[in-house]
């Protein structure tokens, strides 16, 4: 028996009602204008048809064949806007009734005013596809289904007397999920938790200097999207994003993500603008999840393609020390590597960057030291395959230290249970187990003996050594307090007339300036001593205070005997020293400069790790 579709459902639709649930077929598949990612389905219920576009997360049911010219579908969720006079559906969510069936009834359309003229029913013959063939009788493409007949919506005539002037509708935006946000809709808001915050950078570009943050969203439906502000926007709603918190967002614009900034699966971006509102829900909503997740099993990130961005998850086996990096624009990062292993039989190397470094990268090298290995769970890390595969940190993504959810709870249970034990191969190269990647131990003589620094590029090595002496006849410069873009400028200035400071690099004057440090110092272990340069940050990890705190100190509060005696205290500590060393012409000389990147107090459970590993390489 062939099946009914139900009979004036789009005239309903199209009318207000969104709770048919109609039968319809689909007569055709197009793309939604310049975008390839909106498809829209010519839907027909036997009387009439209607273009709709389908939700972004339908479009596998296209691709994969499940939906095709033919299909009978029956809607389940969708919502009808008007644009510019012209009304769309939106479909959010259907189910396949009959993979494929030939044309039922004869349908019109109901109205495109603009793609032809109207017939004398309102409508006109549709292009259908000729070659889509009728069911023979026993054909497998029919079904013995008979859905209730729905009854024909009539619409109440118009009537527009005495209804005075038009009255601009100030009521709130319907609530809608982020999965239906489309460019297509006038007035909505969605409500969702604020997953993520990006940091406030600063840019230049042709038109002047500018501000931008981002921030995701996450709604009870699982729809994700991100939200950016520009300039003056920013100083609207920074302040007011707060991470796990629920918002209500309406009154943005919708434009194509840009790839190249957002990982999430969404093909829309929500940016804010100064008409747009952004309030804080007082009630959490238990029903939208604090996170999303899709994790990656380790084993299956060999095979994925590089740059790609995903979630992974495992048991933290190494912890690395964080060692400076000189970035290719010449910007200085630290960067940490550790080594997660699963239940697959594989371990990756994650490497940590930038702020990473020190807030969860510390904690997790504590977490580490104290003999416990942490669960952790890394949301949008990004696939490199510079050395065989890893996962590294980007400004979007977030990290999780023994997280309180399923997967976490399963994973340290199997690792508890005999996990610990068991082998992982690795699918990254290059694994120091004692250090970081590429790190090389050397003594005070081997530095002098082997000629290091004199090559072309500079040599990096690190070693344990004691402070054993620090200049303090001069131990800081005065520097330029101003910022240029998100960095302070540092430079060093000058004294003028009137008392105040110059900074010729910025070409402005000011009332006060900062103090770096520029420390000499002497470095000694057990086979020699040798001369250092520190500045400013190994400086404060050298002497435990600021430069700013020690010069006024020396200079203004003029007690030299606890100046000395906090210099004292400092001395023949042990240090593990990362440097840099590279000849340079002073005049018509040469000299080797030896400065301190990195100073980290010895970690003694962690140097007992490498002295034993070292110990194990030498005797294999």
């Amino acid at each position: 028996m062939s099946v009914k579709l139900t009979q004036n459902a789009i005239s309903a639709i199209l009318g207000g009602d969104l709770n048919l649930k109609p039968l319809v077929q689909v007569l055709d598949i197009k793309s939604a204008g310049k975008s390839q990612d909106r498809l829209r389905l010519l839907v027909s219920d036997s009387v009439s048809t209607q273009y709709a576009v389908i939700a972004s997360q339908l479009n596998e049911k296209v691709f994969d064949g499940e939906i095709r010219k033919g299909s009978v579908v029956q809607l389940i969720d969708y919502m009808c806007n008007t644009i510019q006079t012209r009304k769309i559906i939106l479909i959010l969510n259907m189910e396949t009734i009959i993979p494929e069936c030939a044309i039922i009834g004869n349908p019109k359309v109901m109205s495109e005013p603009q793609s032809a003229p109207s017939d004398n029913n309102g409508g006109y013959q549709p292009r259908i596809n000729s070659n889509m063939s009728a069911p023979t009788g026993n054909s497998n493409t029919t079904a013995n289904f008979r859905p209730t007949v729905q009854p024909a919506y009539q619409p109440p005539a118009p009537n527009y007397r005495n209804h005075g002037s038009i009255v601009k509708n100030e009521a709130p935006a319907r609530i809608i999920p982020i999965a239906a946000l489309n460019p297509y809709q006038g007035r909505w808001a969605i409500k969702a938790r604020v997953t993520a915050k990006g940091d406030l950078r600063r840019y230049n570009n042709a038109r002047g200097d500018g501000k931008v943050f981002s921030f995701d969203l996450l709604d009870s439906g699982g729809g994700e999207i991100r939200v950016t502000c520009f300039n003056a926007v920013v100083d609207r709603f920074y302040d007011s994003v707060e991470v796990g918190k629920v918002y209500v967002v309406s009154k943005g614009s919708l434009k194509p993500a840009r790839r190249d900034f957002n990982h999430l699966k969404n093909e829309w971006e929500i940016f804010l603008e100064q008409t747009s509102t952004l309030e804080r829900c007082e009630d959490e909503d238990s029903a939208i999840p604090q996170q999303q997740f899709s994790f990656t099993p380790i084993s299956e990130i060999e095979n994925v393609v590089n740059n790609s961005i995903l979630d992974v998850i495992g048991i933290v086996i190494t912890v690395n020390p964080s060692v400076p990096i000189t970035r290719k624009n010449g910007m200085e990062t630290q960067r940490r590597t550790l080594v997660l292993k699963d239940g697959s039989g594989r371990s990756v190397e994650i490497t940590l960057w930038g702020e990473f470094c020190n807030k969860e990268g510390r904690a997790l090298q504590e977490i580490f030291d104290c003999g416990l290995s942490p669960v952790l769970a890394v949301k949008a890390g990004k696939v490199s395959d510079f050395s065989g595969k890893s996962v590294g940190t980007i400004s979007s993504s977030q990290l999780f230290i023994n997280p309180d959810f399923p997967e976490a709870h399963t994973l340290r249970n199997w690792f508890d249970r005999g996990g610990k034990d068991t082998a992982a191969l690795s699918i990254s190269r290059d694994l120091s187990q004692g250090g970081p990647k590429n790190e090389i131990r050397k003594t005070v003589a081997q530095i002098k003996n082997e000629g290091l620094g004199r090559g072309e590029k500079p040599d990096w090595v690190t070693l344990k050594a004691a402070i054993s002496f620090i200049k303090t006849d001069s131990f800081c410069y005065t520097a330029c307090p101003l910022m240029i873009g998100d960095r302070q400028c540092s430079k060093k200035v000058v004294s003028t007339s009137n008392n105040r400071w110059q900074c010729d690099r910025c070409n402005q004057e000011f009332d006060e300036c900062d103090y770096r440090y520029l420390l000499q110092a002497q470095i000694q272990d057990n086979t020699g001593l040798t001369w250092v340069t520190a500045f400013q940050e190994t400086g404060e990890e050298i002497l435990g205070c600021s430069a700013k705190e020690l010069y006024q100190l020396k200079n203004e509060q003029e007690d030299d005997m606890k100046f000395m005696e906090l210099v004292r205290q400092r001395l023949f500590h042990e240090f593990i020293l990362r440097l840099k060393i590279k000849e340079e012409s002073y005049g018509e000389d040469l000299k080797v400069k030896v400065t301190v990147m990195k100073a980290e107090k010895v970690n003694f459970s962690a140097e007992s790790r490498y002295l034993l590993n070292s110990f194990s390489r030498v005797s294999a």
